[in-house]
């Protein structure tokens, strides 16, 4: 799957982190809460999301992951969550800047060095599973 920026993974995990799959829609309103930005930023978010084939949203409608979209927004969120607690858990880093630091890193590692990293991490038995 090709890439997409930095920015639209972060929109693709917030949408994740609010419950948001291809059959659980979610208000834009709500993503610009989550990100803290403009519901305008949203707006032009979600409109190249959707030129990608990653999300759909009806005119003015609430957005929806496609099925690409819900598991890259899942793979970014996995990302997020391995490396936060990583860093606290594991480094000790307090939780407020691992979660900043998970944020930067989670864009930047490879998908083929991160695969590498979860296996040796779930040896550590120190990321919970998800409910």
């Amino acid at each position: 799957m090709e890439k997409v920026s930095t920015s639209h993974e972060d929109y693709l995990e917030a949408i994740i982190m609010l419950g948001g799959a291809k059959d659980r829609p979610i208000r834009s309103v709500d993503i610009a809460k989550q990100m803290d930005v403009s519901k305008a930023s949203v707006n032009k978010a979600i409109g190249l999301l959707k030129e990608k084939g990653l999300v759909d949203q009806p005119y003015y409608g609430d957005v929806t992951l496609t099925e690409e979209g819900e598991r890259y927004g899942k793979a970014v969120y996995k990302r997020h969550r391995y490396l936060t607690v990583f860093l606290n858990k594991a480094l000790g880093i307090p939780e407020d800047v691992a979660e900043d630091e998970a944020c930067l890193m989670e864009h930047a590692i490879s998908d083929d060095s991160f695969e590498k990293w979860v296996a040796y991490i779930d040896k550590l038995d120190i990321v919970p599973s998800e409910s």
